[in-house]
């Protein structure tokens, strides 16, 4: 499409929204992904588009917790090629899918990462209470179901990756007995490699809208610095509920566009 300065100044304000509403409670690409297909990107190119977008953001929220990850050095190890094998295979399959299809799967797909959203803090506790009841040995059975884990949230990551994080966190809780902040560090790997991954198949596809995606990438990367420095005066859990609504609201709009 034929992108004006307004449809780019739009997108930034997008980005700059989602990445603010990302480091103070999560759930940014509920912002991105819809303003992108409000501005008229087909429900397809606007995915691939967000998920390129995204990964500057991805690479800052894993240098910064670069120094969790120093005892973590064999399960980044294990991951490494778990996720970019399954950032691979979700993205090779989204380029697979019929835009009609990804269309009809778009409701669902938002509404999944909604709900993950909502109970990001359950799931958060519920990671902490198994990562406490694993076994602190480690053998090659843990090291196989840590790659089955982290090449599926990959896999999720590469085809769609709104609420990626959410979904590589509660997976890799099963098998890894870790701190909450350790199983964190390392999800922003797997998580930044899994749109990697997708990237370099997205890259020469001719689905990558790279107005919006450089428009979009420059205002999250904004909108999350900006957004650290606001962490003290807005309430998490009142900006999350509000998104979650939010959320909600652009499923069922995605319904009744769809169905």
């Amino acid at each position: 499409m034929d992108w004006t300065w307004v449809h780019l100044a739009l997108a930034a304000l997008a980005g700059l929204v989602g990445g603010g509403v990302n480091s103070l409670a999560g759930g940014g690409t509920l912002i991105t992904f819809p303003a992108l297909t409000a501005l008229g990107v087909p429900a397809l190119q606007a995915n691939v588009t967000n998920t390129m977008a995204l990964i500057p953001g991805y690479l800052s929220g894993a240098f910064a917790q670069r120094g969790a990850l120093i005892s973590q050095r064999r399960k980044v190890l294990i991951s490494v090629p778990a996720a970019a094998v399954g950032g691979l295979l979700g993205g090779w399959i989204l380029l697979r899918t019929d835009a009609g299809t990804f269309e009809k799967l778009v409701p669902w797909l938002v509404l999944l990462a909604t709900l993950l959203l909502a109970f990001e803090a359950r799931i958060k506790q519920a990671v902490t209470r198994l990562s406490h009841r694993q076994s602190t040995a480690e053998g090659s059975g843990n090291d196989l179901a840590l790659a089955g884990v982290v090449f599926l949230g990959a896999f999720y990551g590469g085809f769609f990756g709104a609420g990626l994080g959410i979904v590589v966190l509660a997976l890799m809780g099963l098998v890894m007995s870790e701190t909450l902040t350790r199983i964190n560090a390392v999800k922003q790997t797997v998580s930044l490699l899994s749109n990697c991954a997708a990237a370099v198949l997205f890259y020469g596809s001719g689905l990558v809208e790279w107005p919006a995606a450089i428009a979009l990438g420059i205002g999250a990367f904004i909108g999350g610095e900006f957004g650290g420095l606001f962490a003290s005066k807005v309430n998490p859990h009142v900006l999350r509920i509000v998104v979650v609504l939010l959320g909600l609201a652009i499923s069922i709009a995605f319904f009744i566009k769809h169905y």
